[in-house]
């Protein structure tokens, strides 16, 4: 199931085994009408039509959700079925092209997922492939199984990347040697924010701080020798602003052969200051000297910190501060956190 194309080998050993002209595998959630059709060997063993956007229908000649799972249906079987439950299809006992022998079974997945498998050639299609699908229904179903498992573990983990971009963050693993052995798909935008931290030789993070770099290598051999020890919070960078939190990894449950020993959990602004001063001015209309002291009262930050930080006069920052939330609608300074913070800025 790792195979690309997928599962290519179980199906050219299984159209040399059975002497078929063509096998083939076909995917179909229960709630769509679109497939996945994988196949070996060069013949068409049905008649397919297309839908919008590419998808396909099967079903119009054979009714496949008509089959009963983990049971061989032969052809007449199959046309059998197809026109009991197709009223509309002209019988096929007239098609001038009929179909070589066939032999073909559904199995099922509890989440929904269908799966068929279709063997067509000459005489030589009957009893003993019947028997061989029969066979290798179980394992159809493990397999099944399994690839849904895996689909479904790549939408979370899609998704869970999605919303790690979202919220500025991403994580890592270190081995005792602080050598990075995996991490989120954002590793490298974490990289760039600030150049706080670097990929070294041999896949180690490097602070950009010798200071940082000398406490986070003794803080994960701590780890190494106690899975107990206290986690620890670094400040990388102020403008832009990044920080990481460094945590024992205590899952004794890993399939690798480094095993991590710390988790490194990275969050920060990728925009500067000045980036973000220019977003409020486009966002309420604040002048630069507004939108400077608007950023710095919304890092939480009391009107006398943000004066002294902007070289102002404290009365010179009240004055800006009224007008600013005025322009924001802001009722004080915890709303005006709010607002600044749940704007989208928090997402650009």
């Amino acid at each position: 199931m790792f195979e690309t194309p997928l599962w290519r080998g179980f199906l050219n050993k299984l159209l040399a085994k059975t002497g078929s002209d063509t096998v083939k595998l076909l995917f179909q959630p229960s709630d769509e009408e679109r497939i996945i059709e994988l196949s070996a060997g060069n013949a068409i063993v049905l008649e397919e039509s297309m839908l919008p956007e590419g998808g396909r229908r099967i079903g119009d000649v054979i009714a496949f959700r008509s089959m009963r799972p983990n049971r061989v249906y032969a052809q007449d079987e199959l046309l059998e079925l197809a026109e009991t439950r197709r009223v509309d299809i002209p019988p096929l006992a007239n098609n001038p092209e009929p179909f070589k022998q066939l032999r073909a079974i559904r199995v099922t997945e509890p989440g929904g997922l269908d799966l068929w498998l279709l063997c067509s050639g000459g005489k030589n299609i009957g009893s003993a492939t019947s028997a061989l699908l029969t066979a290798l229904a179980p394992h159809l179903q493990i397999a099944l199984r399994s690839h849904a498992a895996l689909e479904r573990e790549r939408f979370r983990s899609s998704i869970t990347g999605q919303a790690f971009d979202r919220l500025k963050m991403g994580w890592l693993s270190l081995d005792a040697g602080c050598h990075i052995i995996d991490a989120t798909d954002n590793l490298d935008q974490l990289f760039q924010w600030g150049g706080a931290l670097r990929r070294g030789r041999y896949d180690r993070l490097v602070p950009a701080s010798p200071a940082i770099d000398r406490a986070l290598t003794a803080l994960v051999k701590s780890f190494a020798a106690n899975s107990d020890a206290r986690p620890q919070a670094f400040n990388l960078s102020k403008d832009p602003w990044v920080e990481m939190l460094v945590t024992p990894h205590q899952s004794p449950n890993f399939a690798g052969s480094r095993t991590p020993v710390a988790i490194v959990y990275i969050s920060g602004d990728r925009r500067s200051q000045a980036d973000r001063c220019d977003q409020l001015v486009d966002l309420f209309g604040l002048l630069p000297s507004e939108a400077r002291l608007a950023w710095m009262l919304a890092q939480a930050t009391s009107i006398s910190e943000a004066a002294d930080a902007l070289g102002l006069t404290v009365e010179t920052a009240r004055n800006y501060s009224k007008k600013i939330y005025a322009k924001t609608g802001a009722r004080g300074h915890a709303e005006l956190v709010r607002i600044i913070l749940t704007s989208v800025l928090a997402i650009s």
